[in-house]
């Protein structure tokens, strides 16, 4: 029993003297714990940092077995975000909420592909925000609790989407809100395909989606929101009292 393949290191925890247990991400096999030998030690600790991609291999006598991981670093993630509070906000959040909402041992490609795309572009600082909320929709429809953010709920139309049912996740226009708009979740504009935001855009993306993901991802289980993911929110939220102007996304393609 045997696998070798690129990995996400979301979390390590001490086992025994000088040993860790790591739980990585595949694209193959979704979250997926072993033993590290000597992982706590000075020269093997900077691999196993949450958020580097690496080159893992997995072995155990059974399939069912924890197993002991191997592993050569390819991208220290960690190291590159380590002087930008914010950042390590991001990448601390992302890491605890794939680790605690992925089903152990179960593929889930579009997750673990999303976050592939987001970690190495939170270096970005501030910019990087609105990519993990949507990173966070991604984690929501794989584990099926999509939301509906392509047509109103109400009246059918697909422009001017400024909310969305806290109850159903469905969008809705501020025609169709009428006079319930306190009841419904603000709709940041980025989320809709518009190239500019600000921190309260932000601060309502997180909010949003950490609605969806308290009720249906944790709460289902009866776990509270990771604590990783309610500091970035409290991050982000010191950033909307510095009323930041507004700032066009960086182009994916850039660089």
């Amino acid at each position: 029993m045997d696998w070798d393949l690129p990995a996400i290191v979301l979390n390590t925890r001490p086992y025994g003297e000088g040993d860790v247990i790591a739980t990585l991400m595949t694209e193959q096999h979704g979250t997926h714990r072993g033993l590290v030998r000597g992982g706590g030690s000075r020269a093997q600790s900077g691999l196993w940092q949450a958020g580097n991609f690496v080159q893992a291999r997995w072995l155990a006598r059974l399939s069912d077995q924890l197993g002991t991981f191997r592993g050569e670093l390819i991208h220290a993630t960690a190291a590159s975000v380590i002087d930008d509070p914010l950042a390590l906000a991001m990448l601390s959040a992302v890491c605890a909420q794939a680790e605690d909402a992925v089903p152990e041992r179960e593929p889930h490609a579009a997750v673990f592909s999303a976050m592939v795309g987001l970690l190495p572009r939170l270096t970005l600082g501030e910019t990087a925000v609105p990519e993990v909320v949507v990173w966070e929709t991604v984690l929501l429809a794989d584990l099926g609790f999509g939301l509906d953010l392509t047509s109103c709920a109400v009246t059918g139309a697909t422009e001017g989407l400024a909310f969305v049912s806290p109850k159903s996740g469905r969008a809705v226009t501020r025609e169709g809100a009428g006079i319930w708009t306190d009841r419904l979740l603000r709709l940041p504009p980025f989320l809709t395909g518009a190239a500019r935001s600000d921190a309260q855009d932000w601060l309502d993306g997180l909010k949003l989606t950490g609605h969806f993901l308290t009720r249906d991802v944790f709460g289902s289980r009866h776990r509270p929101l990771p604590m990783a993911r309610q500091m970035l929110y409290d991050r982000v939220a010191a950033l909307v009292a510095d009323s930041p102007p507004a700032v066009e996304l960086e182009d994916r393609d850039a660089g």
